[in-house]
């Protein structure tokens, strides 16, 4: 019983915490998603370490923006990325080939970067 109890009271905290980081202003978290991350080298922190990437660009050159991303892992070293702001308006696609190496996590702040830019320039032209 007291199992239950302890799994109930953590499904209704991950709950209200998932509620709350919905209902917040454009400032809120960003999303990203990265599909085929099993193709990245294993090297280069994968996934993780890429989403990561690009969280502290966009931080750093286009903060309180909100947006969602999606980056696709492609074959030969490909990425390619769809960010839609939190206001709805999508961003033109982002596009990162590594002919010479395999993807790496230095590669991974350079596809970071041009990204935030364009959140930066989105979140500046904002009307």
């Amino acid at each position: 019983m007291r199992g239950r109890l302890a799994t109930l009271a953590s499904v209704a905290l991950f709950a209200s915490g998932s509620a709350c980081a919905m209902n917040t202003p454009e400032s809120s978290p960003s999303g990203c998603r990265v599909i085929g991350g099993e193709l990245l080298p294993p090297e280069s922190g994968g996934a993780d370490a890429l989403c990561k990437a690009i969280t502290t660009a966009a931080a750093r050159q286009a903060p309180g923006l909100g947006y969602d991303i999606e980056v696709r892992v492609m074959p030969r070293s490909r990425l390619t990325a769809s960010v839609t702001m939190s206001d709805g308006r999508k961003l033109p696609d982002q596009s990162f080939v590594r002919m010479d190496k395999p993807l790496s996590s230095g590669a991974f702040e350079r596809f970071a970067a041009t990204i935030a830019a364009e959140l930066a320039k989105a979140g500046s032209n904002k009307s």
